[in-house]
């Protein structure tokens, strides 16, 4: 993004190139009888283009619509606010070692303070400052992968966070944080739950809903409770760590296959899905919550970490047109997770299309837009139909989960029927033995 102008478009835009200025620089802007100093503003994109906003001694905000008779000068450039991190604390010797990898996100984040907005700015090394306290549980080896929001994340980025954890792990950390948006944070930490197999140590995803220099950031929390599990827990798994409630007294670890985010901003946005997070850190002190976890130090780390990008999320609903799915089959998608009706059921208009890719070596997969529950497609007629053209049945597996792991199963390259063997086996517990009849009842 060119912040120099941040906004400005056309006319306006050209007027401000041609005076010099920049977005922060005090200007004067004279017109007949009138004439404003202050410095100026950038503007909200989608904004008319048609004026000038400038922030005045007063401190309130005024738009200036340009006339062709107006003047603009530059009178100096103004000095705009910087974060500036406190030092890094010192490290203290005979602590355990734990690797933060900052992908970008909230978490890593910063407003600007002369818009206002939030941007990706703060590196894991300047988390470490803000929250000293890390310093006293652990050794922090902080480095920056990526610094994206977590919108623009690609399976490539995938692989990379990947390999990244590996090496960290083979390099003796005793366990991995990886700082994240959270808006796609659930399809980050289902891609590494496949990718990385025989994990000896816990890789534990954790992003924030305020940024961390923000005194109501989340940040913090999430943060200590990530480091305190990764040293202690007895897990070794991909999991991923928010706040439980809206108060700042516990952080709950789900697992990386099973976790979906519930509520575009709540402190408690993430949910564990048809199964119970694996644990939770409360004052201090971590709790587990099941006994259904693969332990510390007993694997060997395996990296399986490619994936396949010709798959698809395909939410059917009343009206959907099945020109879709010919679409894809015309593109040569080589797998697509049809998120059903109920038990599993799409339009009968979609029979075709889905016989097609089926036809041409698709893997055709089926969830459910049910938060909870599982798919049973025997029940009615419509899904036995479906189960004959070959479609497949991913009982309780959430549809995210699912495109990740059919990228992952397709990713191995060793054909369709390898492909539909690994999307039937529980790798990384994302089908539970016993699904949740309802929401937190067992």
């Amino acid at each position: 993004m060119d912040e120099a102008l941040q906004g400005y478009r056309g006319r306006v835009r050209e007027a401000l190139e041609n005076a010099g200025v920049k977005v922060g620089d005090l200007v004067r802007i004279h017109g007949g009888s009138e004439t404003y100093e202050g410095i100026l503003m950038p503007r909200i994109e989608t904004a008319d283009d048609t004026y000038i906003v400038l922030k005045l001694r007063s401190g309130y905000n005024i738009g200036i619509a340009l006339e062709d008779s107006m003047s603009i000068e530059r009178l100096r450039r103004a000095e705009r606010p910087q974060f500036r991190p406190p030092p890094i604390p010192e490290t203290k010797p005979n602590l355990p070692r734990v690797s933060i990898i900052s992908t970008g996100g909230t978490i890593a984040s910063r407003v600007d303070y002369t818009t206002g907005g939030v941007r990706a700015a703060i590196s894991s090394r300047d988390l470490l400052s803000i929250i000293p306290e890390l310093s006293d549980i652990a050794v922090i080896d902080a480095d920056i992968l990526f610094s994206i929001f977590s919108e623009n994340m690609e399976p490539s980025h995938w692989s990379e966070m990947a390999r990244r954890a590996a090496q960290k792990i083979r390099d003796g950390a005793e366990g991995v944080i990886i700082t994240h948006g959270t808006d796609t944070m659930g399809y980050s930490s289902a891609a590494l739950s496949f990718a990385l197999q025989g994990l000896p140590v816990p890789v534990i995803f954790v992003g924030s809903q305020r940024s961390s220099d923000r005194p109501s950031s989340d940040a913090a929390t999430n943060l200590i409770g990530s480091v305190k599990a990764a040293i202690e827990a007895p897990f070794a798994e991909v999991v991923l760590a928010m706040h439980e409630s809206t108060s700042d007294d516990s952080v709950a670890f789900h697992r990386g296959t099973k976790v979906r985010k519930c509520h575009t901003s709540s402190r408690y946005a993430f949910r564990s899905i048809n199964s119970q997070p694996l644990a939770r850190l409360k004052d201090g002190r971590l709790e587990m919550l099941t006994d259904d976890y693969r332990r510390r130090g007993v694997d060997e780390l395996v990296i399986r970490d490619r994936f396949e990008q010709r798959v698809a999320l395909i939410k059917f609903y009343p009206g959907f047109d099945p020109g879709i799915l010919e679409w894809l089959a015309d593109r040569g998608y080589k797998g697509v997770v049809l998120e059903g009706t109920g038990l599993g059921h799409v339009g009968s208009k979609c029979y075709p299309p889905i016989k097609r890719l089926i036809d041409e070596g698709a893997v055709v997969c089926m969830t459910s837009q049910c938060l909870w529950g599982r798919v049973n497609m025997r029940v009615y007629s419509t899904g036995r139909e479906l189960l004959r053209m070959g479609v497949e049945p991913l009982g309780d597996m959430l549809p995210e989960t699912a495109m990740v792991k059919l990228m992952w199963a397709l990713g191995q390259g060793e054909g369709r029927g390898e492909a539909l063997r690994l999307m039937r086996m529980n790798i990384a517990g994302e089908y539970s033995e016993r699904t949740l009849y309802e929401k937190g009842e067992t």
